[in-house]
């Protein structure tokens, strides 16, 4: 098990930490034996190889399973509370404005796991503090740049404009 680590440190609001966790909880307890129960009647119809309710039924619990595992180690890795209190370092849990230096293009969008997404107003993007750009801005103060690799391999320069918490 994968002690976290402030490289993979997930920040979550409180009402994303609860909804994940409720979404656990959900899933080990009433989801588990509802698929067990299909599994075990559909078992019971005869001959598995033809059998598409079972075979349906074991995919989706392998699905139900694979999910179980990224939300336990989402919750293990979460930091949650109230974002930074510095406005001036780019942190996770921050509202961060860049300006991409070779097109002149000014970005805004909240640094943090995927998982608030749904607390983000639908004008501002999530980025992984782990992507490419989150990790060459983190730490980073306002009016600092920072070089990152682009997904085609050509080197992206951006400029730290503004950093203030996120209050989702």
């Amino acid at each position: 098990m994968t002690q976290p680590t402030e490289e993979n440190v997930i920040w979550l609001t409180r009402e994303a930490h609860d909804r994940l966790q409720a979404e656990l909880d959900h899933l080990r307890g009433p989801r588990r034996a509802e698929l067990s129960a299909r599994i075990g009647e559909a078992r019971d119809e005869g001959d598995l190889r033809e059998n598409g309710g079972y075979h349906a039924a074991k995919e989706e619990q392998g699905k139900a399973e694979a999910r179980i595992r990224q939300l336990e180690d989402m919750l293990r890795r979460a930091e949650v509370g109230e974002p930074p209190t510095d406005g001036h370092t780019v942190d996770a849990g921050m509202v961060v404005k860049v300006r991409f230096v070779d097109f002149d293009e000014v970005d805004t969008f909240v640094l943090g796991s995927r998982e608030i997404a749904d607390t983000v107003p639908d004008d501002l993007d999530v980025y992984s503090p782990q992507s490419p750009l989150g990790s060459a801005i983190r730490g980073k103060q306002i009016g600092d740049s920072a070089t990152y690799a682009a997904p085609d391999g050509s080197k992206v320069t951006v400029e730290v404009v503004e950093a203030t918490p996120f209050r989702g």
